[in-house]
């Protein structure tokens, strides 16, 4: 499995445990958010300590991840970017769109807050 999930009191986490998010592996992660989603949560962080690369597909992923929060009225927040990552998400103009926060603890803070 590329993305372990940890399930908490009102949301659930995320962590990517890929090199590179692209078309290999973003379909694994949409059907990660889905499920997550199904099962009624709809507060959600995902960690991207792990990868350093993020292309097209993997953006849309994380896009479907921020849709499905926001349809239930919930939090989305990504945490753990790299620099390439971040320039690909900003050069998307999706730092405007996400909640972008540097690690993991800082994210559960906020998406308690």
């Amino acid at each position: 499995m590329n993305f372990e999930t940890a399930d908490f009191d009102n949301y659930s986490v995320i962590t990517a445990k890929v090199d590179k998010l692209n078309a290999s592996n973003a379909p694994e992660l949409k059907s990660v958010l889905v499920k997550i989603n199904n099962d009624s949560v709809n507060n959600m962080i995902i960690d991207l300590s792990a990868t350093k690369y993020c292309d097209s597909s993997g953006l849309t992923a994380i896009l479907t991840a921020n849709r499905l929060c926001k349809n239930g009225s919930g939090k989305f927040i990504l945490c753990g970017l790299n620099e390439a990552v971040m320039k690909m998400i900003s050069i998307a103009q999706l730092d405007r769109v996400f909640t972008i926060v540097e690690d993991l603890p800082e994210a559960q803070i906020k998406i308690n807050a």
